[in-house]
């Protein structure tokens, strides 16, 4: 399914699992493999891709391709449609695959094994273990070394043909260009595109990041920055959101200053999708300088309470604020 060269920003890659290692009690690390995967792109940051899974009836034989391969797809009955789940790229090493004893950086608790070296490539991604068992989770759970699967990525070939800093979508985390604190927050599933804005911030960047996880161990996932203080809340039994919502309250009445509040949009997120930022924000033009950028992602219910306080109560400028409803408690994604 390889795409002709400068036919998209994005295209499907054919992969298989290398290697499966469980990062933390709730974060399971897949690490892919393919030949074609030399043409996958990092943009960095909350680069953002697509995973397919092999539908019930016929696996990728009836998967469209093309510029409309969405439309098409939407139209494939249940049996023959494969599964899309959208995650976020946590690594990515082009060129020869990297053999298991150099990962030294990995954890060892749980490793299920290597299909091979590759010439092409390796992605990482880290996905949620949980229940109940959607079909991305029956996935996880069923993967071994070997195991085919598809990615929806962006293409290097692509970007060479692109003005310098062009970016082929998937990107939300745009500050400024002068930003003075960065106020992170996020749940388990926003966990990977938290850890990988925070290696790639510069030393001199300074704020605060609140991630609720599910149990306490979840909190060695997330990496230290110098100048953001990161504050890993666990969730233990208590409501979804809960911890975030408080915390992300919390740092909010530490980093910003007093603002006008602002009026902003109810959105029922059992009906539309949450996400907001500040490139398609009311209130003008993008702002050059921000004494504080939010990026807030997770459970759709507590990212659209956090844009009520931020915007309407302490008033943040919308341009100064990404929202996103990853994910809402009872729905699947379509």
């Amino acid at each position: 399914m390889s795409a002709a060269a400068g036919a998209s920003a994005f295209r499907f890659f054919p992969v298989r699992v290398e290697r499966i290692v469980d990062v933390t009690p709730s974060l399971r690390r897949v690490t892919f493999t393919g030949d074609e995967l030399e043409d996958f792109a990092d943009p960095g940051w909350d680069q953002r891709i697509k995973l397919v899974l092999p539908a019930v009836e016929g696996g990728y034989a009836h998967l469209p391709t093309g510029a409309d391969w969405y439309g098409g797809w939407r139209t494939l009955p249940t049996d023959r449609r494969p599964p899309i789940r959208t995650y976020t790229t946590r690594a990515v090493r082009p060129g020869a695959g990297q053999d298991l004893d150099d990962a030294a950086e990995e954890p060892k608790q749980r490793r299920t094994g290597t299909a091979g070296a590759s010439t092409g490539g390796e992605v990482d991604v880290d996905m949620v273990v949980h229940a109940p068992l959607g079909p991305a989770a029956r996935w996880l759970e069923s993967a071994r070394p070997g195991t085919s699967a598809m990615l929806l990525g962006p293409s290097r070939a692509w970007l060479r043909t692109q003005p310098t800093g062009a970016r082929p979508g998937g990107v939300d985390f745009v500050p400024p260009t002068v930003t003075g604190r960065f106020l992170l927050g996020g749940d388990e599933t926003a966990a990977p595109a938290i850890a990988r804005i925070l290696e790639q911030l510069p030393a001199s960047a300074r704020g605060i990041a609140v991630v609720e996880l599910p149990v306490a161990a979840d909190a060695d996932y997330l990496p230290a920055h110098p100048g953001i203080e990161v504050r890993a809340l666990a969730r233990d039994a208590r409501p979804h959101g809960e911890r975030l919502v408080a915390g992300v309250k919390r740092a909010a009445a530490e980093l910003l200053p007093e603002g006008a509040p602002q009026q902003v949009e109810e959105i029922d997120v059992d009906r539309e999708l949450l996400w907001e930022v500040p490139r398609t924000a009311r209130g003008g033009a993008a702002l050059k300088r921000a004494d504080v950028y939010a990026w807030l992602a997770g459970e759709a219910g507590a990212v659209c309470a956090l844009r009520r306080h931020l915007v309407s109560e302490r008033g943040l400028d919308r341009r100064a604020v990404a929202f996103m409803g990853y994910w809402r408690l009872g729905r699947a994604e379509g």
